[in-house]
Protein backbone atom coordinates (compact mmCIF):
# COMPACT_ATOMS: atom_id res chain seq x y z
CA UNK A 1 0.00 0.00 0.00
CA UNK A 2 5.46 2.65 -2.60
CA UNK A 3 6.90 5.78 -2.49
CA UNK A 4 4.37 6.70 0.18
CA UNK A 5 4.77 5.21 3.56
CA UNK A 6 1.06 5.12 4.14
CA UNK A 7 -1.99 4.37 2.05
CA UNK A 8 -3.71 7.45 3.35
CA UNK A 9 -2.47 9.57 0.51
CA UNK A 10 -2.73 7.27 -2.46
CA UNK A 11 -5.76 8.79 -4.06
CA UNK A 12 -3.25 11.32 -5.24
CA UNK A 13 -2.35 8.68 -7.76
CA UNK A 14 -5.70 8.61 -9.50
CA UNK A 15 -5.06 9.06 -13.15
CA UNK A 16 -1.38 8.14 -12.84
CA UNK A 17 0.00 5.20 -14.77
CA UNK A 18 -0.05 1.95 -12.83
CA UNK A 19 2.07 -1.12 -13.34
CA UNK A 20 -0.69 -3.30 -11.93
CA UNK A 21 -3.96 -3.31 -13.84
CA UNK A 22 -6.18 -3.39 -10.81
CA UNK A 23 -8.59 -0.70 -9.75
CA UNK A 24 -7.95 1.42 -7.21
CA UNK A 25 -8.57 2.59 -3.80
CA UNK A 26 -8.05 0.72 -0.62
CA UNK A 27 -10.28 0.83 2.35
CA UNK A 28 -8.61 -0.69 5.30
CA UNK A 29 -9.49 -0.56 8.89
CA UNK A 30 -11.96 -2.21 11.13
CA UNK A 31 -15.59 -2.77 10.27
CA UNK A 32 -17.32 -0.65 9.11
CA UNK A 33 -14.46 0.29 6.87
CA UNK A 34 -13.49 3.61 5.40
CA UNK A 35 -12.54 4.49 1.85
CA UNK A 36 -8.82 4.55 2.48
CA UNK A 37 -6.86 4.47 -0.73
CA UNK A 38 -3.73 2.51 -1.38
CA UNK A 39 -0.33 4.11 -1.64
CA UNK A 40 1.40 4.64 -4.97
CA UNK A 41 2.91 1.59 -6.59
CA UNK A 42 6.60 1.09 -6.01
CA UNK A 43 9.06 -0.34 -8.45
CA UNK A 44 9.68 -3.13 -5.95
CA UNK A 45 6.45 -4.94 -6.76
CA UNK A 46 6.97 -7.99 -8.89
CA UNK A 47 4.93 -10.09 -11.21
CA UNK A 48 3.84 -13.28 -9.55
CA UNK A 49 3.91 -16.55 -11.48
CA UNK A 50 0.15 -16.16 -11.77
CA UNK A 51 0.60 -12.92 -13.68
CA UNK A 52 3.47 -14.07 -15.89
CA UNK A 53 2.69 -13.55 -19.53
CA UNK A 54 4.16 -16.98 -20.32
CA UNK A 55 1.71 -18.78 -18.03
CA UNK A 56 -0.69 -20.82 -20.19
CA UNK A 57 -4.38 -19.87 -20.05
CA UNK A 58 -6.28 -21.39 -17.17
CA UNK A 59 -8.94 -23.99 -17.89
CA UNK A 60 -12.17 -22.36 -16.71
CA UNK A 61 -14.39 -25.32 -17.60
CA UNK A 62 -14.27 -26.65 -14.00
CA UNK A 63 -14.66 -23.25 -12.36
CA UNK A 64 -17.23 -22.57 -9.66
CA UNK A 65 -18.66 -19.07 -9.91
CA UNK A 66 -18.26 -17.17 -6.64
CA UNK A 67 -19.81 -13.74 -6.98
CA UNK A 68 -17.15 -11.56 -8.56
CA UNK A 69 -14.69 -14.47 -8.76
CA UNK A 70 -14.24 -17.96 -10.08
CA UNK A 71 -12.63 -20.71 -8.05
CA UNK A 72 -10.59 -23.30 -9.93
CA UNK A 73 -9.63 -26.68 -8.41
CA UNK A 74 -5.95 -26.80 -7.51
CA UNK A 75 -3.35 -29.11 -5.97
CA UNK A 76 -1.31 -28.44 -2.87
CA UNK A 77 1.86 -28.37 -4.95
CA UNK A 78 0.35 -25.45 -6.91
CA UNK A 79 0.69 -23.19 -3.85
CA UNK A 80 4.12 -21.48 -4.06
CA UNK A 81 5.99 -21.89 -0.78
CA UNK A 82 3.32 -24.08 0.83
CA UNK A 83 5.84 -26.42 2.46
CA UNK A 84 7.79 -23.63 4.17
CA UNK A 85 5.13 -21.54 5.94
CA UNK A 86 5.06 -21.41 9.75
CA UNK A 87 1.51 -22.72 10.12
CA UNK A 88 1.86 -22.75 13.90
CA UNK A 89 1.65 -18.95 13.70
CA UNK A 90 -1.51 -19.13 11.57
CA UNK A 91 -3.47 -21.50 13.81
CA UNK A 92 -4.67 -18.89 16.40
CA UNK A 93 -6.16 -16.78 13.59
CA UNK A 94 -8.09 -19.83 12.35
CA UNK A 95 -9.26 -20.57 15.90
CA UNK A 96 -10.59 -17.01 16.26
CA UNK A 97 -12.46 -17.24 12.96
CA UNK A 98 -14.00 -20.52 14.11
CA UNK A 99 -15.66 -18.72 17.01
CA UNK A 100 -17.99 -17.34 14.30
CA UNK A 101 -17.91 -20.07 11.63
CA UNK A 102 -19.16 -19.32 8.15
CA UNK A 103 -21.64 -21.54 6.34
CA UNK A 104 -20.01 -24.84 5.42
CA UNK A 105 -17.41 -24.60 8.18
CA UNK A 106 -19.35 -25.98 11.14
CA UNK A 107 -17.71 -29.42 11.24
CA UNK A 108 -14.17 -28.17 10.66
CA UNK A 109 -14.62 -25.41 13.23
CA UNK A 110 -16.01 -27.84 15.79
CA UNK A 111 -12.74 -29.76 15.51
CA UNK A 112 -10.72 -26.54 15.70
CA UNK A 113 -12.48 -25.37 18.86
CA UNK A 114 -11.91 -28.75 20.52
CA UNK A 115 -8.18 -28.55 19.77
CA UNK A 116 -7.98 -25.04 21.22
CA UNK A 117 -6.11 -21.84 20.35
CA UNK A 118 -2.68 -23.13 21.43
CA UNK A 119 -2.77 -26.43 19.58
CA UNK A 120 -0.66 -25.13 16.71
CA UNK A 121 2.13 -24.26 19.16
CA UNK A 122 1.94 -27.68 20.76
CA UNK A 123 2.71 -29.53 17.53
CA UNK A 124 5.11 -28.76 14.69
CA UNK A 125 4.35 -27.00 11.41
CA UNK A 126 4.36 -30.26 9.49
CA UNK A 127 1.64 -31.70 11.70
CA UNK A 128 -0.55 -28.60 11.25
CA UNK A 129 0.06 -28.83 7.49
CA UNK A 130 -1.08 -32.47 7.46
CA UNK A 131 -4.18 -31.52 9.45
CA UNK A 132 -5.03 -28.79 6.93
CA UNK A 133 -4.49 -31.03 3.92
CA UNK A 134 -6.67 -33.77 5.39
CA UNK A 135 -9.67 -31.43 5.82
CA UNK A 136 -9.40 -28.67 3.24
CA UNK A 137 -9.05 -28.37 -0.52
CA UNK A 138 -7.20 -25.54 -2.35
CA UNK A 139 -8.94 -23.48 -5.02
CA UNK A 140 -7.30 -20.90 -7.26
CA UNK A 141 -9.07 -17.53 -7.22
CA UNK A 142 -9.39 -15.79 -10.59
CA UNK A 143 -11.58 -13.03 -11.95
CA UNK A 144 -14.76 -13.66 -13.88
CA UNK A 145 -12.85 -13.26 -17.13
CA UNK A 146 -10.08 -15.57 -15.94
CA UNK A 147 -7.39 -13.11 -14.83
CA UNK A 148 -5.29 -14.80 -12.12
CA UNK A 149 -3.33 -11.81 -10.79
CA UNK A 150 -4.39 -8.89 -8.66
CA UNK A 151 -3.25 -6.46 -5.99
CA UNK A 152 -2.03 -6.71 -2.40
CA UNK A 153 -2.02 -3.59 -0.24
CA UNK A 154 -1.51 -3.18 3.50
CA UNK A 155 -3.03 -1.52 6.54
CA UNK A 156 -2.24 -1.10 10.22
CA UNK A 157 -3.43 0.29 13.54
CA UNK A 158 -1.80 3.61 14.55
CA UNK A 159 -0.22 3.86 18.01
CA UNK A 160 -0.21 7.50 19.13
CA UNK A 161 0.38 9.53 22.28
CA UNK A 162 -2.52 11.57 23.64
CA UNK A 163 -4.17 13.13 26.65
CA UNK A 164 -7.66 13.22 28.11
CA UNK A 165 -7.26 16.91 28.88
CA UNK A 166 -5.66 19.37 26.48
CA UNK A 167 -2.50 21.31 27.16
CA UNK A 168 -0.20 23.50 25.10
CA UNK A 169 1.08 20.48 23.18
CA UNK A 170 -1.87 18.09 23.05
CA UNK A 171 -4.63 20.29 21.63
CA UNK A 172 -6.07 18.50 18.58
CA UNK A 173 -9.19 16.54 19.57
CA UNK A 174 -10.70 13.28 18.40
CA UNK A 175 -14.44 13.15 19.00
CA UNK A 176 -17.05 10.58 19.83
CA UNK A 177 -20.06 10.42 17.52
CA UNK A 178 -22.06 13.65 17.84
CA UNK A 179 -25.73 13.62 18.59
CA UNK A 180 -27.87 14.19 15.52
CA UNK A 181 -25.30 12.67 13.17
CA UNK A 182 -27.92 10.66 11.30
CA UNK A 183 -30.48 13.46 11.21
CA UNK A 184 -28.47 15.81 9.01
CA UNK A 185 -27.18 14.26 5.78
CA UNK A 186 -24.53 14.96 4.91
CA UNK A 187 -23.32 16.14 8.29
CA UNK A 188 -21.13 19.22 8.68
CA UNK A 189 -17.87 19.16 6.71
CA UNK A 190 -14.51 19.39 8.46
CA UNK A 191 -14.39 23.13 7.79
CA UNK A 192 -17.91 23.65 9.11
CA UNK A 193 -17.20 21.59 12.24
CA UNK A 194 -14.15 23.73 12.96
CA UNK A 195 -15.43 27.20 12.06
CA UNK A 196 -19.23 27.46 12.10
CA UNK A 197 -21.15 27.98 15.36
CA UNK A 198 -23.48 25.08 14.54
CA UNK A 199 -20.59 22.73 13.73
CA UNK A 200 -18.68 23.67 16.85
CA UNK A 201 -21.80 23.17 18.98
CA UNK A 202 -22.28 19.67 17.53
CA UNK A 203 -18.84 18.61 18.81
CA UNK A 204 -18.79 20.48 22.11
CA UNK A 205 -18.36 18.05 24.99
CA UNK A 206 -17.74 15.10 22.62
CA UNK A 207 -13.95 15.15 22.93
CA UNK A 208 -12.41 11.74 23.66
CA UNK A 209 -8.68 12.49 23.59
CA UNK A 210 -6.31 15.18 22.36
CA UNK A 211 -3.33 14.55 20.06
CA UNK A 212 -0.19 16.62 19.57
CA UNK A 213 -0.20 16.76 15.75
CA UNK A 214 -3.05 17.46 13.31
CA UNK A 215 -1.49 14.97 10.89
CA UNK A 216 -1.95 12.27 13.54
CA UNK A 217 -5.62 13.22 13.61
CA UNK A 218 -5.77 12.68 9.87
CA UNK A 219 -3.84 9.42 10.18
CA UNK A 220 -6.17 7.78 12.68
CA UNK A 221 -9.27 9.12 10.94
CA UNK A 222 -8.22 7.52 7.68
CA UNK A 223 -7.31 4.21 9.32
CA UNK A 224 -10.59 4.18 11.24
CA UNK A 225 -9.16 2.97 14.54
CA UNK A 226 -6.03 3.29 16.63
CA UNK A 227 -4.35 2.91 20.00
CA UNK A 228 -3.79 5.93 22.21
CA UNK A 229 -1.09 5.94 24.90
CA UNK A 230 -2.55 8.35 27.44
CA UNK A 231 0.01 10.67 28.98
CA UNK A 232 -2.28 11.74 31.83
CA UNK A 233 -3.63 8.33 32.89
CA UNK A 234 -1.52 5.52 34.27
CA UNK A 235 -1.94 1.84 34.99
CA UNK A 236 -1.45 0.38 38.50
CA UNK A 237 2.11 -0.33 37.36
CA UNK A 238 2.70 3.38 36.69
CA UNK A 239 2.88 3.13 32.89
CA UNK A 240 0.72 5.18 30.50
CA UNK A 241 -2.68 3.60 29.98
CA UNK A 242 -3.34 2.47 26.41
CA UNK A 243 -6.88 2.51 25.04
CA UNK A 244 -8.29 1.67 21.64
CA UNK A 245 -10.43 4.10 19.69
CA UNK A 246 -12.68 2.18 17.32
CA UNK A 247 -14.64 3.50 14.37
CA UNK A 248 -17.86 5.16 15.48
CA UNK A 249 -19.10 6.79 12.28
CA UNK A 250 -18.28 9.62 9.91
CA UNK A 251 -19.88 12.77 8.58
CA UNK A 252 -20.77 11.27 5.18
CA UNK A 253 -18.66 13.81 3.37
CA UNK A 254 -16.45 12.65 0.46
CA UNK A 255 -12.87 11.62 1.13
CA UNK A 256 -10.31 13.87 -0.58
CA UNK A 257 -6.56 13.21 -0.68
CA UNK A 258 -4.40 15.79 1.06
CA UNK A 259 -1.47 14.55 -1.04
CA UNK A 260 -3.39 15.39 -4.20
CA UNK A 261 -4.13 18.83 -2.77
CA UNK A 262 -0.47 19.44 -1.96
CA UNK A 263 0.61 18.32 -5.44
CA UNK A 264 -1.96 20.68 -6.96
CA UNK A 265 -0.62 23.45 -4.73
CA UNK A 266 2.87 22.89 -6.11
CA UNK A 267 4.29 21.64 -2.80
CA UNK A 268 6.07 18.76 -4.54
CA UNK A 269 5.65 16.60 -7.65
CA UNK A 270 3.48 13.52 -7.46
CA UNK A 271 6.40 11.10 -7.64
CA UNK A 272 7.87 12.63 -4.47
CA UNK A 273 4.67 12.30 -2.44
CA UNK A 274 5.29 10.45 0.79
CA UNK A 275 4.24 10.56 4.41
CA UNK A 276 7.60 12.10 5.28
CA UNK A 277 7.42 14.77 2.57
CA UNK A 278 3.96 15.73 3.78
CA UNK A 279 5.18 15.99 7.37
CA UNK A 280 8.19 18.00 6.22
CA UNK A 281 5.94 20.38 4.30
CA UNK A 282 3.64 20.74 7.32
CA UNK A 283 6.57 21.58 9.60
CA UNK A 284 7.75 24.24 7.16
CA UNK A 285 4.25 25.65 6.59
CA UNK A 286 2.38 25.45 9.93
CA UNK A 287 0.03 28.29 9.00
CA UNK A 288 -1.21 26.34 5.98
CA UNK A 289 -1.84 23.04 7.76
CA UNK A 290 -5.49 23.95 8.58
CA UNK A 291 -6.12 24.54 4.86
CA UNK A 292 -4.51 21.21 4.04
CA UNK A 293 -6.67 19.41 6.60
CA UNK A 294 -9.85 21.09 5.35
CA UNK A 295 -9.07 19.93 1.83
CA UNK A 296 -10.40 16.58 3.09
CA UNK A 297 -13.97 17.30 4.26
CA UNK A 298 -14.47 13.82 5.74
CA UNK A 299 -14.27 13.54 9.53
CA UNK A 300 -14.33 10.25 11.41
CA UNK A 301 -15.76 9.84 14.91
CA UNK A 302 -14.74 7.21 17.44
CA UNK A 303 -15.83 5.11 20.37
CA UNK A 304 -13.51 3.98 23.11
CA UNK A 305 -12.88 0.29 23.69
CA UNK A 306 -10.86 -1.59 26.24
CA UNK A 307 -7.64 -3.26 25.16
CA UNK A 308 -7.83 -6.63 26.93
CA UNK A 309 -5.09 -8.26 24.86
CA UNK A 310 -2.48 -5.86 23.44
CA UNK A 311 -1.18 -8.64 21.20
CA UNK A 312 -4.37 -8.62 19.11
CA UNK A 313 -5.56 -6.11 16.57
CA UNK A 314 -8.92 -4.40 16.29
CA UNK A 315 -12.05 -6.29 15.46
CA UNK A 316 -12.54 -6.93 11.76
CA UNK A 317 -15.71 -7.28 9.73
CA UNK A 318 -16.05 -10.95 10.71
CA UNK A 319 -16.38 -9.84 14.33
CA UNK A 320 -13.10 -11.34 15.54
CA UNK A 321 -9.80 -9.70 16.49
CA UNK A 322 -7.29 -9.31 13.67
CA UNK A 323 -3.91 -11.07 13.89
CA UNK A 324 -0.83 -9.17 12.63
CA UNK A 325 0.61 -10.87 9.58
CA UNK A 326 -2.20 -13.45 9.45
CA UNK A 327 -5.36 -11.41 8.74
CA UNK A 328 -6.44 -9.83 5.47
CA UNK A 329 -9.36 -7.81 4.18
CA UNK A 330 -11.09 -9.16 1.08
CA UNK A 331 -14.10 -8.59 -1.14
CA UNK A 332 -16.68 -10.84 0.50
CA UNK A 333 -18.37 -11.26 -2.89
CA UNK A 334 -15.27 -13.18 -3.95
CA UNK A 335 -14.01 -14.76 -0.71
CA UNK A 336 -16.30 -15.40 2.29
CA UNK A 337 -15.16 -14.08 5.63
CA UNK A 338 -13.61 -16.78 7.79
CA UNK A 339 -11.91 -18.48 4.84
CA UNK A 340 -8.19 -19.42 4.90
CA UNK A 341 -6.38 -17.80 1.96
CA UNK A 342 -2.93 -18.62 0.59
CA UNK A 343 -1.28 -15.43 -0.67
CA UNK A 344 1.62 -15.40 -3.12
CA UNK A 345 3.25 -11.99 -3.33
CA UNK A 346 6.46 -10.22 -2.31
CA UNK A 347 7.54 -8.39 0.82
CA UNK A 348 7.45 -4.61 0.54
CA UNK A 349 10.71 -2.74 0.73
CA UNK A 350 11.82 0.88 0.81
CA UNK A 351 12.24 2.58 -2.54
CA UNK A 352 15.72 2.47 -4.03
CA UNK A 353 17.09 3.43 -7.44
CA UNK A 354 18.58 -0.06 -7.63
CA UNK A 355 16.36 -2.23 -5.42
CA UNK A 356 17.64 -5.51 -4.03
CA UNK A 357 16.02 -8.74 -5.22
CA UNK A 358 12.49 -9.12 -3.96
CA UNK A 359 11.72 -11.57 -1.16
CA UNK A 360 8.60 -13.77 -1.33
CA UNK A 361 5.58 -13.14 0.86
CA UNK A 362 3.91 -16.55 0.76
CA UNK A 363 1.78 -17.54 3.71
CA UNK A 364 -1.59 -18.72 4.94
CA UNK A 365 -3.84 -15.96 6.24
CA UNK A 366 -7.49 -15.59 7.25
CA UNK A 367 -10.08 -13.46 5.45
CA UNK A 368 -11.41 -11.57 8.47
CA UNK A 369 -12.06 -8.04 7.26
CA UNK A 370 -13.48 -6.03 4.38
CA UNK A 371 -12.99 -2.56 2.93
CA UNK A 372 -15.04 -0.10 0.94
CA UNK A 373 -12.44 -0.16 -1.85
CA UNK A 374 -11.18 -3.73 -1.42
CA UNK A 375 -13.05 -4.85 -4.50
CA UNK A 376 -12.54 -7.63 -6.99
CA UNK A 377 -11.57 -11.27 -7.16
CA UNK A 378 -7.80 -11.29 -6.56
CA UNK A 379 -7.66 -8.44 -4.08
CA UNK A 380 -6.44 -8.38 -0.48
CA UNK A 381 -5.37 -5.89 2.17
CA UNK A 382 -2.72 -7.25 4.54
CA UNK A 383 -2.93 -6.35 8.25
CA UNK A 384 0.59 -5.55 9.48
CA UNK A 385 -0.18 -4.75 13.12
CA UNK A 386 0.34 -1.45 14.96
CA UNK A 387 2.97 1.19 15.56
CA UNK A 388 5.67 2.77 13.42
CA UNK A 389 7.08 -0.44 11.95
CA UNK A 390 3.61 -1.55 10.83
CA UNK A 391 2.99 1.91 9.37
CA UNK A 392 6.15 1.66 7.28
CA UNK A 393 5.27 -1.83 6.01
CA UNK A 394 1.67 -0.92 5.27
CA UNK A 395 2.70 2.18 3.39
CA UNK A 396 5.09 0.25 1.16
CA UNK A 397 2.73 -2.61 0.35
CA UNK A 398 1.46 -2.44 -3.19
CA UNK A 399 2.42 -5.72 -4.75
CA UNK A 400 1.19 -8.11 -7.39
CA UNK A 401 -0.85 -10.96 -5.90
CA UNK A 402 -2.03 -14.48 -6.57
CA UNK A 403 -4.56 -16.14 -4.23
CA UNK A 404 -5.85 -19.60 -3.35
CA UNK A 405 -8.68 -20.26 -0.91
CA UNK A 406 -8.84 -23.38 1.26
CA UNK A 407 -12.32 -24.81 1.54
CA UNK A 408 -13.67 -27.83 3.44
CA UNK A 409 -13.48 -30.90 1.24
CA UNK A 410 -15.34 -32.34 -0.51
CA UNK A 411 -17.81 -29.46 -0.36
CA UNK A 412 -18.44 -27.06 -3.20
CA UNK A 413 -18.65 -23.36 -2.23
Amino acid sequence: MSVLSFRLFSRALQGAASVIAVASLVACSTSPRLDRPAAPIQDNSRTTPAADATTPPLDLSLAWPRGKAQWLPARWEDLPGWETDRLQEWWPALWRSCQKPAAGWQQVCTDVRKLGPQWGQQVDDGFVRQWVQSRLQPWRVVSIDGRPSGLLTGYFEPLLEGRRRPDDRFKYPLHRTPQGLGQRKPFFSRSELETSPEGQAALRGRELVYLADPLDVLLIQVQGSGRIKLQDETTPQGTPRVVRLAFGGHNEQPYMSVARWLVDQGAFPLEQASWQTIRTWAQANPDRVPDMMRANPRVVFFKEEALPDPELGPQGAQGVALTPGRSIAVDRDSVPLGTPVWVDSTKPQAWAATPPPSQPLQRLVMAQDTGGAILGAVRADFFWGWGDDALAMAGRTKQSLAMWVLWPSPQRP
